[in-house]
């Protein structure tokens, strides 16, 4: 069951969204706090965002960025402003879709199951690359792109790659990073995982990036973003 995160400061426009959203089988969460959405977020691990523009505090346009520094999570932006140039905007700072108000729900759900489809579904095979902060990950191609550099990565290195990527911020611990090797059936021993994080840690090393994948003793390894400028 999908999880919608509602990041809306109109409580009656939210309230109905929500309703109107949970009638049709989603997990709805609203904001309940605007200075600490991003922490909300983390919390909630949505599996898309419905942004509106105008908010107290900080407005869309920044909360679409910095969701975008570090997450691929899909975002439908919602806004009265109908100007081509907001448009472009969204899109430009990683929207997946804008959605102008007033708009009918069922447009709303529409959108909803597009992106859904386009990022987790029949469709999201398309999507082969990741950027976080300039460092990209190109699934299609085997690569870890940074700066006009690349490197090869081998089928696990891509595969411990893409976790990070897509958890990044957060400690995966060696359980959940030897489960995503074992997968495939095939038998690998403890440590397969040592060595394919440290190969990781000296192939973006070699790209000019120290310390990007952190070990925590005793509990995993993060990804840690801020350690990419």
């Amino acid at each position: 069951m999908d999880k919608i995160y509602i990041i809306e400061d109109d409580l009656k426009l939210s309230d109905i969204t929500r309703e109107y959203l949970e009638s049709k089988g989603y997990i709805v969460h609203q904001t309940e706090n605007f200075i600490d959405i991003m922490k909300e977020i983390k919390k909630i691990k949505p599996n898309i965002i419905i942004l509106d523009i105008n908010l107290p505090y900080f407005d869309g346009y920044y909360i679409c960025r910095e969701i975008r520094r570090s997450s691929n999570i899909p975002i439908i932006i919602t806004s009265a402003r109908s100007g081509e140039m907001d448009q472009i905007i969204a899109i430009d700072l990683g929207a997946d879709d804008y959605i102008i108000k007033p708009f009918k729900l069922d447009i709303l759900n529409s959108k909803i199951k597009a992106v859904l489809r386009r990022s987790y579904g029949e469709y999201s095979e398309i999507k082969t690359t990741a950027n976080i902060n300039g460092l990209v990950l190109d699934s299609h191609n085997y690569q870890i792109i940074y700066k006009e550099k690349y490197f090869e990565l081998s089928k696990n290195e891509l595969k411990l790659l893409k976790k990070f990527f897509d958890n990044s911020g957060e400690i995966l611990s060696r359980a959940v990073l030897f489960e995503e090797l074992w997968d495939d059936g095939n038998f690998i021993d403890e440590n397969t995982l040592t060595v394919n994080i440290t190969r990781i840690k000296n192939i973006l090393k070699e790209l000019g990036l120290v310390d990007v994948i952190k070990t925590k003793r005793g509990v995993g390894y993060m990804l840690d973003v801020a350690a990419i400028s």
